[in-house]
């Protein structure tokens, strides 16, 4: 006799109706993300519109700050914003590949987890925290011992001298880049060290037995196979950086305007609109702060669809390699 019971009626029927249930609700959980983006869009646009419509392009293109003359320009805030994140992520990605590297194919059996935790307790600090930190303890050592350093030997150089010059204010994009840096580090690489995990131990050890070195195993093997993971946790990092309030608040120096070196004050869209939009007087105003908002929103939008283009790409030469 067949051991297969088989599925009464009743209980089929019992199953489709639950099938069907869990497919609507994903469905409509789905549509529900949709329609929380489509409105946060929508009412961006709506309250951005009067400062658009009255500065059209120059609210892109022009410096000056001034709710006294009712005059806004956002170039310095999305100067300010693009730069202190590029330089986040330029000195988090060696650091935070090196942690990666070091938990998964170099420490000790004994030591993974204490130092993984004590990276993991880092991206649980609030942002004020790191904003405190960085002005009352890393400002003051670089304006005392770093600073002047970079005036006195990177300064005169042609070029990229421009960047480090100027009196050494202690606060400012660079600070504020540092720490962000700081803050991006364990959300980068806890995703590099959970794709580095996945490599299937079987081409390590292949590698190995072929007389490869350590670092060639990590540079011809691990890396080529979790490079779509890799891509993905610099993104989760530059986006991190680019929302970044409070923390880039307190060190930045909250200055409206574009300065060649990287030791100035400056500002981003994001203290900008934590500086100013509780004080706000006047729609034009407002209007010029919400549209901040949007343009951090499309920044921010613009970053996510390239990274989705070539994770994509990646993908596909992947496949067609193969």
């Amino acid at each position: 006799m067949s051991s297969v019971a088989a599925i009464e009626p009743a209980q089929a029927s019992g199953q489709r109706l639950r099938e069907r249930a869990f497919r609507t609700a994903t469905f409509a959980a789905a549509l529900l993300v949709l329609a929380l983006l489509g409105g946060v869009a929508l009412s961006l646009l709506l309250g951005a519109w009067p400062a658009l419509a009255h500065f059209k392009l120059d609210f892109l293109t022009r410096e000056i700050w001034n709710p006294v003359t009712d005059k806004f320009g956002a170039l310095a805030p999305i100067y300010g914003t693009v730069v202190t994140s590029f330089l986040a992520l330029l000195l988090a990605i060696p650091v935070s590949f090196g942690i990666a590297i070091f938990l998964t194919e170099l420490a000790p059996v004994w030591l993974k987890r204490p130092v993984g935790v004590a990276i993991e307790l880092l991206a649980a600090v609030p942002s004020i925290i790191y904003g405190i930190w960085g002005l009352f303890v890393l400002a003051p050592i670089l304006q005392r011992h770093v600073q002047p350093w970079l005036i006195d030997w990177l300064g005169p150089l042609p070029l990229i001298g421009r960047l480090f010059q100027g009196p050494p204010y202690g606060i400012g994009v660079l600070t504020a880049s540092f720490v962000l840096a700081i803050m991006v580090i364990p959300f980068i690489s806890a995703v590099m060290r959970d794709v580095f995990e996945m490599v299937p131990d079987v081409l390590k050890e292949s590698a190995y037995g072929l007389g490869a070195t350590t670092w060639e195993v990590i540079w011809q093997v691990v890396v080529p196979y979790a490079r779509t993971g890799i891509i993905g946790g610099v993104m989760l990092g530059l986006g991190r950086a680019l929302g970044e309030t409070m923390a880039v608040t307190f060190v930045i120096g909250n200055a409206h305007r574009i300065g060649s070196s990287l030791l100035a004050p400056g500002t981003t869209i994001s203290a900008s609109i934590a500086n100013e939009f509780a004080e706000a007087v006047g729609d034009l105003y407002t209007s010029a702060l919400v549209a901040l908002g949007a343009l951090l929103f499309l920044i921010t939008f613009a970053v996510i669809a390239a990274a989705r283009l070539m994770l994509m790409r990646l993908d596909r030469r992947a496949l067609s390699s193969v």
